[in-house]
């Protein structure tokens, strides 16, 4: 920590007197929020996020929308929007995708695309394009194409893009949107990220996580891109990729890949 309070002080300015602006995927609001608690409390300034489907952020930021620091669920996203602007991306966390299972159904990870492709399984996605998690779930089935020919376009055409759309429903205040639609029926097999479905479970009775076997599984890199040119959204850029920012996201489950390997004296 006093490497990283040295480095905000030489970039300068009067933290506390500035506010810097946070777009970032929805998978990321317990970890960020988290963050940038620790950045205002550690002097850094006064953090305004909003959190959303990185791909619906995006077209809000092109749109105009003011921001200082991008953190998406994938890289294209914020690599469209940092191209523009003459500034880098950096991939500063990785997740995967799982399976949240609701009570009652019969599925194991070795067993999960045969129950996928079951007509009788109402299988639940996000949105495609809006929302990388949507992008993840059907780069999935096209990994299952391999696996058993006509496999992608049975998935593609039986998946429920629940969430993560501009339209999409919302769940009422205070319930995971995932948990929602499973408890609720809407699905019984939703893919989502495992640091999602780790906190939707708590809200999912009977429900359950399901890991994908290696053949379907799919890595999300998070790319991070500093869009605004005061000197508050270098210092947020440079705490999320600090050792007390990584921290965080490796506690909420998420692989932070400059976490340091040793504890820092």
């Amino acid at each position: 920590m006093r490497w990283l309070l040295a480095a905000l002080f030489l970039m300068g300015g009067t933290a506390q007197a500035q506010e810097v602006r946070l777009h970032a995927a929805g998978s990321l609001r317990a970890a960020l929020t988290e963050v940038a608690t620790a950045f205002q409390a550690a002097g850094g300034g006064t953090v305004r996020t909003s959190f959303g489907p990185s791909g619906l952020l995006r077209e809000r930021i092109a749109g105009g929308e003011a921001t200082d620091v991008f953190a998406a669920a994938n890289m294209t996203h914020p690599l469209a929007l940092a191209r523009a602007r003459g500034r880098d991306v950096v991939l500063f966390a990785r997740n995967r995708l799982c399976a949240l299972v609701g009570r009652g159904v019969d599925v194991e990870s070795e067993t999960l695309l045969d129950r996928m492709l079951d007509p009788a399984v109402k299988l639940g996605t996000s949105t495609p394009r809006a929302d990388p998690a949507g992008d993840y779930a059907f780069a999935a089935f096209a990994r299952a194409e391999a696996l058993r020919p006509g496999a992608q376009a049975a998935l593609e055409a039986k998946a429920l893009t629940l969430t993560g759309g501009a339209a999409s429903a919302a769940p009422p205040a205070g319930i995971d949107g995932y948990a929602w639609h499973v408890a609720e029926g809407r699905a019984d097999i939703f893919l989502t990220y495992c640091t999602n479905a780790a906190i939707a479970v708590r809200q999912v009775p009977g429900g359950r996580i399901v890991a994908l076997p290696e053949a379907l599984s799919v890595a999300a890199d998070y790319g991070l891109a500093v869009l605004g040119d005061g000197p508050a959204a270098s210092r947020l850029g440079l705490f999320i990729l600090s050792p007390a920012g990584q921290a965080v996201l490796a506690r909420l489950g998420f692989e932070a890949p400059t976490q340091p390997r040793e504890p820092l004296p």
